[in-house]
């Protein structure tokens, strides 16, 4: 009895629930977590930081082996197929401008807004985006006048702009491979920024982070050339912090830090808000798909049947022979808008202080996991049935875009 008491206690959060508890509720949980830490475990053997084979010589190998050798286990095979499947890339990898002084900015007196890179500085480059991140950009070379204008009087540290990426997009199309792929330019920014007071807001936050450093490398006593340079430049920043860039002014949200709004995203509940009090670990609030949407609810299903109508389009244009001219409407981005508001909007009702969101990486390892618990448990001791009854579950059930819906 002592044993059934603290196993009840740890499956219920150290409370007494006063409704019943349902064993098979539990097994099929449990069952599921177990099938997403074995996966977990398998992936994590070939999370090994790999190359790409730029010169083909690995794939070479492989298919030598292949060749002239017999695998010993079902693994092995199954790593050699892998391996001469594998498709390696042939663009070059990302080119990461950590800080964002490592970017240039200019426009033109036609409005177009232009960006050199440090070490490219010899190229220019023009931007193009889409009409609602012009501002943005504009905002860059504003910043970048700003400073400059004024003989470094203003700190970089309190750009908009924090970071940026060059990535080569890999088309498939004959050409050269400098005509046919696209190179996108990845931005990283602070929204806070763009207000007088969430600028301000950095700015205290700045400071006391600068203060706090100095305090602890003059408490180590004499100091080498490295670290006398950096307390030079932390100085030379926290004189240039106090003279901000021009900015407009926008009352910033006051949420209670204690108030936290989590989305739980899963495979047949697409998404389901809980508002928690951390103080009293109290939820205030549950909200599910069908309360978010209100009266829009019915286009989840149009959504529904549009997936599997296109999922069925592939097949028929194969044995056609007619073009692949379908995709997907709109309706999509569409619903997730309409999600992601109704979410804001709730936080704003409690005067939440954050949105806690899943982590992307893992939802393919949940909805695997969930269902093939959910196969096991309908067809027991036939693997084969249960591989089918899952990919046929996975055909019915809506392909939802939780990446899309996260952004």
């Amino acid at each position: 009895m002592t044993c059934c008491s603290i196993v009840y206690l740890l499956k219920n959060n150290c409370q007494v629930s006063l409704l019943e508890e349902e064993p098979d509720e539990y097994a099929k949980l449990r069952r599921k977590k177990e099938i997403e830490i074995e996966r977990l475990k398998e992936q994590l053997k070939s999370h090994i930081p790999k190359g790409r084979d730029l010169t083909g010589l690995e794939w070479s190998d492989i298919l030598e082996k292949i060749a002239n050798s017999t695998p010993q286990t079902e693994n092995e095979a199954k790593l050699w197929q892998a391996s001469l499947l594998r498709k390696s890339r042939s663009v070059p990898f990302p080119v990461a401008y950590e800080t964002s002084e490592d970017m240039y900015w200019e426009i033109n007196e036609q409005g177009r807004v232009f960006v050199r890179f440090n070490g490219l500085s010899k190229l220019k480059f023009e931007v193009y985006c889409d009409q609602r991140h012009v501002h943005w950009f504009r905002g860059f070379v504003e910043d970048w006048e700003t400073k400059h204008k004024g003989k470094n009087q203003h700190s970089s540290s309190l750009f908009t702009l924090r970071s940026g990426r060059l990535v080569w997009l890999e088309q498939k199309a004959k050409g050269e491979p400098w005509n046919v792929n696209r190179l996108i330019l990845h931005c990283s920014l602070d929204t806070r920024m763009w207000s007088h007071e969430g600028t301000q807001q950095v700015i205290n936050e700045k400071i006391v982070k600068i203060e706090n450093t100095l305090t602890k490398v003059k408490d180590k006593g004499e100091l080498n050339p490295k670290q006398q340079a950096f307390v030079t430049r932390q100085k030379s920043t926290l004189a240039r912090i106090n003279t901000p860039f021009p900015r407009p002014s926008r009352t910033l949200y006051q949420g209670k830090s204690h108030i936290l709004v989590g989305v739980s995203l899963g495979l047949e509940k697409f998404a389901t808000v809980a508002v928690l009090d951390a103080i009293q670990n109290k939820v205030l609030a549950y909200c599910s798909v069908k309360q978010l949407l209100g009266n829009n609810y019915k286009l989840l299903n149009r959504q529904r049947y549009q997936k599997q109508r296109l999922s069925q389009e592939p097949h028929k244009t194969q044995k056609q022979f007619t073009p692949k001219n379908f995709g997907e409407s709109e309706l999509g981005q569409y619903i997730d808008r309409l999600i992601a508001q109704k979410i804001v909007a709730n936080a704003k009702t409690y005067h939440a202080g954050s949105i806690v969101l899943p982590k992307l990486g893992y939802m393919g390892e949940i909805i695997q996991s969930e269902v093939q618990a959910k196969a096991e448990k309908k067809i027991p001791g036939y693997l084969e049935g249960q591989q089918r009854y899952a990919k046929e579950y996975r055909k019915q059930v809506h392909n939802w875009s939780y990446g899309r819906l996260i952004e």
